[in-house]
């Protein structure tokens, strides 16, 4: 999720929720305790440049059960951040506290924001010597035909 639909979401709620990928919702107690600019400059395996810029929330929660962040206060933290860091409309990472810290991509379902996790990727397939996928087929679909030499179906 963008900063730009992030924003747009929240100038629509009363209350904020985030909804880790188990479907356990954040105590209602979290802060928000950074909201940052992350610039990661990087050689991928196959020897490419890459540049990434993202905007990074780190959501917390304390032992300050009587204390809820509205949306407005995300929002003037929000307009804070991107005046003392100019953090354009890049895409969202959350982290937030798991056995070790946790970083998540970000969606929204008309409710709640969803952390979904992210996961790790080679960028090089093709010069690295990762075979492509194989499209996986049902057998039970596969007629003789199908399957004949030169077919590409095995």
């Amino acid at each position: 999720m963008l900063l730009s639909e992030f924003k747009k979401e929240l100038k629509n709620l009363s209350r904020l929720y985030f909804e880790l990928p188990g479907g356990e919702l954040v105590p209602s107690h979290f802060h928000v305790t950074e909201v940052g600019s992350i610039r990661k400059n990087f050689i991928d395996c196959g020897g490419v440049l890459r540049n990434e810029r993202k905007v990074s929330f780190q959501l917390w929660e304390a032992d300050d059960y009587d204390h809820q962040l509205h949306p407005e206060k995300l929002m003037q933290i929000i307009s804070i951040a991107d005046d003392k860091l100019n953090l354009r409309d890049a895409e969202i990472e959350v982290e937030y506290q798991g056995q070790s810290i946790n970083k998540y991509h970000l969606d929204f379902d008309g409710e709640k924001f969803l952390l979904l996790n992210t996961k790790t990727d080679c960028l090089a397939k093709d010069n690295c010597g990762v075979p492509a996928s194989k499209p996986k087929v049902k057998l039970a679909n596969v007629s003789e035909q199908q399957c004949s030499p030169n077919s590409g179906c095995c």
